[in-house]
């Protein structure tokens, strides 16, 4: 079955057919590589690793490409390596910086059951490639040099803002840009510009002297030319970088090459925001993969990335996720019944169920998979031949490993139990049950589950009244 995809770029969902069937590309924008990928940045990473594992099952792995980049030199790097690493040369500062980033990156998605794409190129890596390019569109009339810079003339793209659906005249208008006397246009962007004392440079382009760095938007043009073609099948990546990161590569390369696109559909997650506000460092609610999956910070739990992971694909990726302790809480309890039903058996080889793989191609209807999935594991409950189907479904979303009951809930026997707390909770939870507000009953409920609670409710043969005693989970 073809997948439909929505797609940015047309505003609509169309079925996807790859321009070649035996070699389908698909390039996703990665991680600026300074600090701990947060939550936020995690959600790309799960959404097209998914879509990756959906497209190996629908034409082959052999015949998928998935690219995801590293941006290894920018402003934020080249600062946090002087604050971090002022005992060393600047460019052995970034470096250092950029490895350890780089590892623990890979570490942080390892959890989350991501399979490594099949090239993941850095971007100081092909700093040739992006001098050719802004040499060829030199060449080409679409950019220019002033002052040590490399341009892009955005009056020269007749239909520049496509992506975004806005004229140049509302970009102007409403864009936040750099005020610069060199610049042709105000909404001209950089895309080589000169390095200052502390910073890396290589030698620049169309005959400037000095040592120079890309701009961020032309890494990605050359990366994804290099070794995906100057034109693919999809482009991924936040919502948050359609404009004006997406729009300006768009420019770059056709541009460069006067194709008519540089990728076929264009794709993007929707934004995350943390128990109902944005996140951000000043809220205190801005939490890294890494404090997620390996510390009790949110919720007072430590969440296992496979929890994670399914908790991040029970919202559609188009729409806003808020991340909450809830969605968490249910997506563990989830985990546990299947680590239940299925950890330690011998399974063996199955293809996922038809009804899964049609709602994946349905534009990654994740939540709908997952709501199909609970059906699975009753059945696979009641008949063990239907095991080996349920096993495959669970791998085609990445959300279970062959872990463990326990290994899905790390650190419940360190947890500190608030026995005060538990009880306030359970006095809500039954005051909610008794005004029949069963989605408050259930969401205090999924919360207690989230601290390592199990209820057990029973009837007073007295009163008749509720009663609910507790147990930490084992």
């Amino acid at each position: 079955m073809s997948p439909s995809l929505y797609n940015t770029l047309t505003r609509r969902k169309e079925p996807f057919k790859p321009l070649d069937p035996v070699n389908v590309r698909m390039y996703v924008c990665g991680p600026t590589v300074y600090d701990f990928a947060h939550i936020g940045n995690a959600r790309p990473v799960i959404v097209f690793d998914v879509l990756f594992r959906l497209l190996r099952h629908v034409y082959g792995a052999a015949h998928v490409t998935y690219v995801r980049n590293i941006t290894d030199v920018d402003d934020k790097i080249n600062a946090r390596a002087a604050e971090r690493h002022p005992d060393l040369a600047p460019e052995a500062g970034i470096r250092t910086l950029t490895d350890v980033t780089v590892a623990q990156f890979h570490r942080d998605i390892r959890a989350l059951g991501v399979l490594e794409p099949t090239v993941e190129p850095r971007a100081t890596e092909h700093i040739p490639e992006m001098v050719a390019l802004c040499e060829r569109l030199v060449e080409r009339g679409h950019a220019y040099v002033a002052e040590g810079h490399v341009l892009f003339d955005v009056s020269s793209m007749v239909d520049y803002g496509k992506l975004s659906n806005r004229s140049i005249e509302e970009m102007e208008a409403g864009a936040r840009v750099e005020v610069a006397p060199y610049k042709k246009g105000p909404m001209d962007f950089v895309l080589w510009k000169p390095s200052k004392a502390g910073e890396p440079g290589w030698p620049s382009p169309c005959g400037i002297a000095a040592p120079g760095r890309p701009g961020w938007h032309i890494e990605c043009s050359a990366m994804s030319e290099k070794h995906l073609g100057q034109v693919f099948d999809i482009h991924g990546g936040g919502i948050d970088l359609a404009f004006p990161h997406h729009e300006n590569e768009i420019a770059q390369s056709r541009c460069a090459h006067g194709t008519p696109m540089m990728a076929q559909v264009w794709m993007h997650n929707g934004f995350l925001q943390v128990e109902g506000e944005k996140m951000s460092k000043s809220l205190g609610n801005f939490i890294t993969i890494n404090e997620l999956v390996a510390t009790r910070r949110f919720g007072g739990s430590q969440w296992h990335g496979r929890v994670v992971r399914l908790a991040m694909l029970g919202t559609h990726y188009r729409q806003p996720i808020d991340w909450t302790v809830d969605k968490l809480a249910q997506a563990r309890n989830m985990l546990r019944d299947v680590a239940r039903l299925l950890h330690g058996s011998a399974i063996g080889p199955a293809e996922p169920n038809p009804e899964v793989v049609a709602a994946l191609s349905d534009d990654l209807n994740t939540p709908k998979a997952i709501s199909i999935l609970h059906g699975i594991m009753k059945s696979a409950a009641r008949n063990p031949a239907a095991r080996d189907e349920f096993v495959a479904t669970l791998a085609l979303l990445g959300v279970y490993g062959g872990e463990s009951v326990e290994a899905l809930d790390p650190g419940l026997a360190d947890r500190s139990i608030d026995r005060a707390e538990v009880e306030r909770l359970i006095t809500a939870r039954l005051a909610a049950r008794k005004a029949k507000d069963f989605k408050e009953s259930d969401r205090i409920r999924d919360r207690l589950s989230a601290m390592g609670i199990q209820l057990k409710d029973a009837k007073d043969p007295k009163t008749g009244d509720i009663v609910t005693t507790w147990e930490v989970k084992g």
